[in-house]
């Protein structure tokens, strides 16, 4: 039942009145009467009898299309017991809302009568090409065996660093053609939209329109509830998208893909919090398909997957990957400027400034990355330093514009008066520089070079190949056509000095992805980080070894005792709740229950850290303990996350 009570998650036995008989299939939506109200539910299986002695009857069919398939409610089941949620949250995720008039339409099209003059086409149905040419994957080593396994239909199991200036969505395309080329369907999981539109224009190219669908929740609930209708009955075989694609109903499914896996937006922020990468691992483990994770950056998590022999790296030999990357230099903390008054105005390093003008010079594109959005996200007294507060809530205070008025980010109230608490000073300073400041310095500094912003209120998608200057924020670098004489990295701080077991990882991957807009090779385009060259992640970045970098992270992680060499879950509410929860929970033995730590709106959170041989007791432990909450109806709620993507 569609019921979010812990102590209800199992399925329950009701009678099949006879005029119900025929659309009572499984996988169809159903309204069954529970504790006097009408409820949503989903018809898991058929049976001739019950344990049961008395049964109520289902009330109502409210679609006779069977939408949930038996592959995808074994996975739900799987996802909910990993993440200690509850099956009916997952089916939210999985199965989306429905929409009767594209459900009708859908339904209508499927039973029009063929067309006995349509040309028959043979690769309608997976299996109606031959074995795909490796292209690309040669500069791999491992890459054509991997694409000979997908057509072989193996469960090949790859983790994959992608050369700098690697068309990614091609070679994801090729791989996705190979599982077709076998007889198998794929899944494809992608971060966002943009990374959607180049992996859908890619597939399109190899395997011709209409042959896969989109699967995600901003081509609004029609379009998306259609795409699901197409896979779910098997009129295509392969399904792409972001997060909402990842429990998509895949026919025979061969490969289940993943670019970026370290990118935030893979999680779910809705209960139960699972991780698009772990889901899709779980369903290649249940369904014995092939998995595929792929970025320029290697997560802990891939690296653990390569460690432990569960998936084979693909990587390219040292020689093309020096020979593919573009000249890389740090230039360390120290702000030395350059001569011209115009790189001191725009706070450029010498070498950063040095290299933005020999690109513009050239005719080419500049990408400045930038961590930070808006104009001046942060100030602080000009006097004593002492960051700006709210005088309400406390929260940082922040400048729109060059002669805007400092605001609250968090409760928006203006500052007009504001003075330092600490020495009583009126004048204020900036601490952090945003995206739109930088683009204005820079135009100050590179007077008649066109000047474009891509960040949080408008994304760019691509940008022309002549000069001109590009500044984005970390996740909205447009394509260049031709790629970028220069990016320059610039407040690498702002990353590295982040609160976050991730820091130094997600810095890593974020430079990479920017670095990876460059023209390839040393003599095409030139990267500046501005940071101190003997840093882990700067190192990583120059020689382009997130490999060595991810073994190093997830080494570190052992040592001290953090995911994802352990399995750690977080508890979080106010005091008495949390405590309650954990002295009810049955804890596995070994487990350390660490905190409290402050939490947001006066709650608390503790961590609960198992081997990762627990992790299946500790789930079930906290879910357990939280249906005897549910069960007794306890007042105050308590959020359970398993591997949070934040711990502190």
């Amino acid at each position: 039942m569609d019921v979010p009570l812990p102590h209800l998650d199992r399925p329950f036995d009701y009678l099949v009145p006879e005029a119900l008989d025929a659309e009572a299939q499984p996988g169809v939506r159903v309204k069954v009467r529970f504790a006097g109200q009408l409820v949503d539910g989903w018809l898991l299986e058929r049976a001739e009898s019950s344990a049961h002695p008395k049964l109520a009857y289902l009330e109502k069919i409210v679609s006779p299309v069977p939408v949930l398939s038996p592959e995808v409610a074994r996975l739900a089941r799987a996802v909910a017991d990993r993440y200690a949620g509850s099956l009916a949250d997952v089916l939210r995720l999985a199965v989306p809302p429905r929409h009767a008039r594209a459900e009708k339409a859908v339904t209508a099209d499927a039973d029009a009568p063929a067309d006995p003059d349509a040309p028959a086409d043979a690769d309608a149905r997976p299996g109606g090409r031959a074995e795909v040419d490796p292209r690309g994957w040669r500069d791999y080593p491992a890459g054509p065996a991997l694409l000979r396994a997908l057509t072989d239909g193996r469960p090949a199991r790859a983790v994959w660093s992608a050369l700098p200036g690697e068309d990614w969505a091609g070679r994801y395309a090729d791989a996705v053609a190979a599982t077709v080329a076998g007889g198998r369907g794929a899944v494809v999981v992608v971060a966002d939209a943009r990374d959607l539109d180049r992996l859908d224009a890619a597939l399109t190219a190899v395997l011709g329109a209409g042959r896969h669908v989109r699967l995600t929740a901003a081509d609004g609930p029609a379009r998306r509830y259609r795409a699901f209708l197409a896979a779910r009955r098997g009129d295509v075989a392969v399904v792409i998208g972001t997060r909402a694609a990842m429990f998509a109903p895949v026919e025979r499914l061969g490969l289940v893909a993943i670019w970026d896996d370290g990118d935030d937006l893979h999680a779910e922020p809705r209960a139960p919090y699972p991780h698009a990468r772990d889901v899709l691992l779980t369903r290649a483990r249940l369904g014995d398909a092939a998995a595929l994770v792929g970025g320029y950056a290697r997560s802990a998590e891939a690296q653990l997957l390569v460690e432990t022999s569960w998936a084979r790296e693909v990587v390219a030999d040292r020689a093309v990957v020096r020979a593919r990357t573009p000249a890389m230099a740090p230039t360390g903390d120290d702000p030395q400027l350059a001569r011209d008054p115009g790189a001191a105005s725009a706070r450029l390093p010498s070498l950063a400034w040095t290299s933005a003008r020999d690109a513009l010079r050239a005719d080419l594109p500049v990408l400045v990355q930038v961590p930070r959005r808006g104009y001046v996200p942060s100030v602080a007294c000009a006097d004593c330093r002492t960051p700006a507060r709210c005088p309400h809530c406390a929260g940082p205070l922040a400048l729109p514009s060059a002669q805007g008025t400092p605001a609250c980010r968090w409760c928006g109230r203006v500052a007009a008066a504001y003075a330092c608490p600490e020495c009583g000073g009126r004048r204020l300073r900036a601490s952090v520089t945003g995206a739109r400041r930088t683009a204005e310095e820079l135009g100050r500094a590179f007077p008649g070079v066109p000047v474009r912003t891509s960040g949080r209120e408008e994304v760019l998608a691509t940008v022309p190949g002549g000069a001109g200057l590009v500044i984005a924020t970390p996740g909205a670098e447009p394509v260049a056509d031709g790629g970028y004489g220069a990016v320059l990295l610039l407040d690498s701080w702002a990353l590295l000095t982040r609160a976050d077991l991730r820091a130094g990882e997600e810095a890593l991957r974020r430079w990479m992805a920017a670095a990876a807009l460059a023209r390839p090779g040393t003599a095409g385009g030139r990267v500046v980080v501005v940071a101190d060259g003997a840093l882990a992640p700067v190192q990583a970045l120059l020689r382009w070894d997130s490999a060595w970098f991810a073994a190093r992270e997830l080494a570190e992680r052992r040592e001290l005792g953090f995911p994802p060499a352990v399995r750690m879950a977080s508890v979080t509410g106010v005091a008495e709740a949390v405590s309650d929860l954990l002295d009810g929970a049955r804890l596995p033995d070994g487990a350390e229950v660490l905190g409290p730590v402050p939490a947001d709106e006066g709650r608390e959170r503790m961590l609960v850290r198992v081997p990762r041989s627990r992790a299946a007791a500790l789930a079930e432990a906290l879910h357990a303990a939280a249906g005897q909450r549910s069960a007794r109806k306890a007042a105050d709620p308590v959020r359970l996350q398993v591997d949070p993507l934040v711990l502190f």
